[in-house]
């Protein structure tokens, strides 16, 4: 007995709803509703876009996916960004290193700061095992890379602030390879200079100074981007 075939119209659908999304999305930016406005029902919603209202159901999950859209039950659908988020990858891709330099600037010395406030016996040996493991990867360039990372990530990890944390560890195993660049364009990596900076750093978490541990940490970075110019 032979499949029965697909109705075209369900082959139709999803890209009707992708349209359907767009058209929302570009209503949305266009400033038709405000952050935190309530979208008409779909029965308004269905013969603005030209399609049913079962396609309008789909482009409102679609978009609540995207983080635009929050359907609250019985209370309706309502704006909850005013543009879709993009993909982290994609906007790496078009980032050069300098933004990833600034990037880093804004999550770690914050990080530091509040690792000097937060931080108990456990994270700092952690810290301490993490700068040893740095100073023996001074030799190539993608080892040290990844050893500067753990280094700092023991940093963030001591602030115990989990959205930092998140942000650290979705930003930097996509940045890798940018730095691991930089380090190319210099003429010089992993310097005992450079290493005595981090082993500063440390101290300053391990002495709970704040803002000497905040002020090294965006000292070093601007550093880099200046060795960049």
């Amino acid at each position: 007995m032979s499949a029965t075939a697909p109705q075209p119209r369900e082959l139709r659908r999803a890209p009707l709803a992708d349209q359907a999304a767009e058209l929302l999305l570009a209503r949305i930016r266009a400033g038709e509703w405000e952050l935190g406005a309530k979208l008409p029902g779909e029965t308004t919603l269905a013969p603005q876009l030209g399609v049913g209202r079962s396609t309008v159901r789909e482009a409102i999950r679609q978009l609540a996916g995207r983080g635009v859209l929050a359907s609250r039950q019985g209370a309706g659908v309502f704006v909850t960004a005013l543009d879709a988020r993009e993909d982290w990858d994609a906007v790496l891709a078009r980032a050069g290193i300098v933004a990833v330099i600034e990037a880093r600037a804004a999550i770690e010395a914050e990080s530091a700061a509040l690792a000097a406030q937060r931080r108990t016996p456990a994270d700092l040996r952690a810290m301490r095992r993490a700068l040893e493991h740095r100073a023996e990867r001074r030799s190539a360039i993608p080892e040290h890379v990844d050893a500067d990372t753990a280094f700092h990530r023991a940093i963030v990890a001591a602030a115990h602030n989990p959205i930092l944390l998140e942000l650290f560890d979705g930003f930097t195993p996509r940045v890798r390879q940018a730095m691991i660049d930089m380090l190319r364009i210099r003429t010089a990596f992993g310097s005992d200079a450079d290493h005595a900076v981090h082993a500063e750093l440390s101290e300053a978490i391990a002495e709970r100074d704040a803002e000497r541990a905040a002020a090294l940490s965006r000292d070093h970075l601007s550093s880099l981007k200046e060795g960049l110019a």
